[in-house]
């Protein structure tokens, strides 16, 4: 019994001629199997259906140059008489083929179309296998991306808190210079009092001069005394009051911060400042001036109010 050649076999299994002729000359006519395989692989190309069209000097079964360009047989007629890896017979042999019955056809046929079962099973677990693979390379990957945006993060809240940790210490230590150089300044009055009385106090202690209007007065007026330091009373918002001299020089801030250090405040309130008699609240600006030129000296008596 003779086996249908490769194109035959295509062509009984359903599949166009056109394509069946590109995947026998694609194969090189080497078998239905090799055939199938084109088949499917190229399926989807643009274009698998686009005419065939054999290349020059290209005849399969025959020698090239042997015969004219007009002499050369069809693909269709090469295909079903070339001899190949298939069982198909060679031309001179045409005469002792043997047709094909019906029957014989359609069992061929069916093992032919086991086979590209078998085969496209084979296919769709090979592709289920790659889009496995595939999936699990998305994964990683987004793992991956995960990971490197986790340590973005990681990084940007150490550096935030290194920021505020930074800031905070840096607060600490201006707070802690103001201490000293409070405690500087008070060591300086000490030493340079001896512990004796103020002059602000002395002088207050002196007996008043006569008025230049009175009768018993005698001579030009006396000049007016010049105060270099200021003894400032502070009564804080409890009611207790703290005093500490400062230098006539020195702005109203260094009053501020003198209360914030040694008072009761509350650690964040903001407060300012205001002068009982006559009554002045102080403002931002004012906390820039001298003590002396907001008229604090030699003395004052000032009331810590809430903002």
């Amino acid at each position: 019994m003779a086996e249908l050649t490769t194109l035959e076999s295509l062509l009984e299994m359903g599949f166009d001629r056109n394509r069946a002729e590109k995947a026998v000359a694609n194969t090189g006519n080497q078998g239905i199997e090799q055939a199938m395989d084109w088949l499917m692989e190229h399926e989807n190309d643009p274009d698998i259906d686009e005419p065939y069209v054999p290349p020059v000097g290209n005849v399969m079964g025959g020698e090239a140059g042997s015969q004219s360009t007009t002499d050369q047989p069809s693909l269709a007629d090469t295909a079903e008489g070339t001899a190949g890896g298939d069982g198909s017979y060679d031309v001179d042999d045409e005469s002792a083929r043997e047709p094909l019955s019906e029957d014989e056809k359609l069992d061929q046929v069916r093992r032919l179309e086991e086979l590209m079962r078998v085969k496209q099973a084979e296919r769709r677990e090979r592709e289920r296998a790659e889009e496995l693979e595939r999936e699990k390379q998305r994964r990683r990957q987004g793992q991956e991306l995960q990971h490197i945006r986790q340590k973005l993060q990681d990084d940007d809240m150490k550096k935030l808190s290194d920021q505020r940790r930074k800031e905070k210490m840096e607060d600490k230590m201006a707070r802690q210079r103001v201490k000293d150089k409070i405690a500087r300044d008070r060591e300086e009055r000490a030493q340079k009092f001896g512990g004796g009385v103020p002059p602000s106090t002395a002088a207050s202690s002196q007996p008043a001069l006569p008025s230049p209007s009175s009768p018993t007065s005698h001579g030009p007026p006396p000049t007016k005394k010049e105060y270099d330091e200021s003894r400032i009373q502070v009564r804080l918002l409890d009611g207790s009051t703290i005093t500490a001299v400062f230098k006539a020089q020195e702005p109203l801030a260094a009053v501020r911060v003198y209360v914030q250090v040694n008072g009761n405040t509350p650690e964040g309130q903001d407060f300012t400042l205001l002068s009982p008699y006559p009554r002045n609240v102080y403002t931002e600006l004012d906390m820039e001036k001298p003590l002396k030129e907001l008229g604090l000296v030699p003395s004052a008596v000032l009331v810590v109010i809430k903002k």
